[in-house]
């Protein structure tokens, strides 16, 4: 189809996009009022403010330092106020909403359910709620007239020793909506390695798993996720433009790295403004997203942490649009990406693409 006869791609029109987020972290998408809400609740006395727009403020503004450590060092208040049952279930519901209503029709949500026992929890009470409120967030926008299916991914912190623990976890609870598994945490001195038992077991249970890498380390931290660990998706993976050398004249050389995930189609769940606060890119603009997605890797665009970053999946891919240019093909390409590389069954994952993603870029698309 000629651009010409595409229609424009503005700010309203990319709201009503159906899109589909891979790497999304519960804990770093609370809203500011239920912070407050919350602390105040289970008496949390450590936030900086309990003015809900200051609050907001001083998120972003404490994760714009970049680092990666400092940055991870604002989630001390988000889970600190995620300590019981009931909070889970309204962090997880009002989730499911707030993703809804930015035209999120599949989303696979992230947390690590060793930070929610600091009051006693035990690890199944606490999954079981954040199941729980999913399934009521996706029963309230349906009733608002919006669709949308969560998937949940258990994280374990691989500076702790707890890996195999929760990969049995989301075993356990993969017949309940938990669709995978994931380690977080720093990268530097925490090599995905060090997790090897969690990840054998997982293979040998045939159940899904991404790991971050490649966000604060670069090419050895995805070599290591990809060929000792066996990773099918890349939390990030942004250096792996490191091993991609593009000369003066244009002329692009991919080293084997690279050229390996990109000919595996190995999916990179790229988070652009995140990145830029942890400084993992200098800015969205140098993002080596535009140059990844040029090269047909199989890149999709994901929001991280809604509350630290202020973002939304809409921000995020209007922030590309004005940035690279790209058009609706291009969002309909990382869609359709990101729904391929979903870790629910292929019959469902091309139910959504065929059923929702295409003939709702193709009604945006008509001039």
């Amino acid at each position: 189809m000629s651009t010409s006869l595409v229609a424009p791609v503005t700010p309203e029109a990319l709201l009503r996009a159906p899109k589909v987020l891979l790497h999304d972290h519960l804990d770093g998408g609370l809203r500011p009022a239920t912070v407050i809400d919350l602390a105040e609740a289970s008496g949390y006395r450590d936030l900086p403010t309990t003015d809900a727009d200051a609050l907001g403020a001083w998120f972003r503004e404490s994760a714009d330092s970049g680092s990666l450590v400092r940055y991870l060092e604002t989630f001390a208040h988000t889970c600190g106020v995620l300590q019981d049952e009931a909070a889970l279930v309204r962090v997880a519901a009002e989730c499911a909403e707030d993703l809804a209503a930015d035209g999120v029709v599949y989303a696979e949500v992230r947390y690590a359910p060793e930070l929610c026992t600091e009051k006693g929890l035990g690890l199944d009470a606490i999954v079981e709620a954040v199941q729980a409120g999913f399934r009521e967030g996706e029963a309230r926008a349906a009733a608002a007239g919006r669709t949308i299916r969560i998937g949940t991914l258990l994280c374990a912190m691989r500076q702790n020793a707890r890996s195999l623990e929760i990969a049995e976890l989301a075993v356990r609870y993969r017949d309940s909506g938990v669709v995978g598994f994931d380690i977080a945490g720093p990268e530097a001195g925490f090599p995905p390695t060090r997790n090897l038992d969690a990840f054998e077991y997982l293979r040998q249970q045939n159940a899904h798993f991404t790991i971050h890498a490649g966000e604060a380390f670069g090419l050895p931290s995805i070599w290591e996720a990809l060929q000792h660990c066996g990773a099918e998706r890349l939390g990030h993976g942004v250096r792996i433009v490191d091993d991609i050398k593009v000369a003066e004249d244009g002329t692009v050389q991919l080293g084997r790295l690279a050229s390996y995930v990109r000919d595996r189609r190995i999916p990179l769940e790229m988070c652009p403004s995140s990145n830029v606060q942890t400084g993992a890119a200098p800015s969205i603009g140098e993002h080596p997203i535009g140059l990844l997605a040029r090269l047909r890797f199989r890149v999709t665009v994901n929001t991280d942490n809604r509350l630290m970053s202020g973002c939304s999946m809409t921000s995020e891919m209007r922030a590309l649009v004005d940035e690279f240019d790209f058009g609706w093909a291009d969002l309909q390409r990382f869609t359709v990406n990101a729904m391929k590389s979903a870790f629910i069954g292929f019959d469902e994952r091309l139910a959504i693409i065929e059923d929702v993603v295409k003939p709702g870029y193709a009604a945006l698309m008509a001039p």
